[in-house]
């Protein structure tokens, strides 16, 4: 797959702003070809060099669930509200202050939307997925996906370690 990249030229965004609107793009701005823009709501302005985007970001994204390991499609939903700055020159030690951690780069007068919809859709990535809530998990004893079938396994005896803790809790608890 080729990735055709949405360059917008930053002294070409007119003062009073730019919209970008996309409905699902066949041709999707991911590095991973799994991954489908599901719809794309961008508000460019310019603040001097600087440029503001703001808006949303759908997309679909292969994950594993965290519970039963199956794997699904997780729809993601990315709030964009980020500065996005030129480069500082090769050689400059840049600081970091804690507002900078909603800033992005451009180089040569080019914002590279390709790389702003990557990171702000893997950044709105959930960081235990589910393939849904009521998810079962596996099962400790068998493995087995609870989704799916129902075992008979007994839950399994309390580690005899722990037995000190049980004992524990109990007293304090009194």
């Amino acid at each position: 797959m080729i990735i055709r990249p949405m360059i917008i030229k930053v002294s070409d965004i007119p003062d009073e702003g730019l919209t970008i609107e996309r409905a699902a793009l066949a041709d999707a701005p991911f590095s991973d070809p799994a991954w489908r823009l599901d719809g794309l709501s961008l508000r460019l302005e310019r603040d001097r060099l600087d440029v503001l985007a703001q808006g949303e970001i759908r997309a679909t994204v292969p994950q594993m669930c965290g519970r039963c390991l199956e794997p699904f499609g997780a729809r993601v939903t990315a709030g964009v509200d980020v500065r996005v700055v030129p480069r500082p020159a090769t050689g400059d030690i840049v600081e970091l202050a804690p507002d900078d951690l909603d800033v992005e780069f451009y180089e040569k007068d080019e914002l590279d939307l390709n790389v702003l919809v990557e990171t702000e859709t893997t950044l709105a990535l959930p960081m235990k997925p589910l393939c849904r809530e009521d998810c079962l998990g596996l099962c400790p004893v068998c493995g087995g996906n609870r989704n799916v079938v129902t075992c008979g396994c007994r839950d399994r005896a309390p580690d005899p370690r722990l037995a000190v803790l049980k004992d524990l809790a109990a007293r304090r608890s009194r």
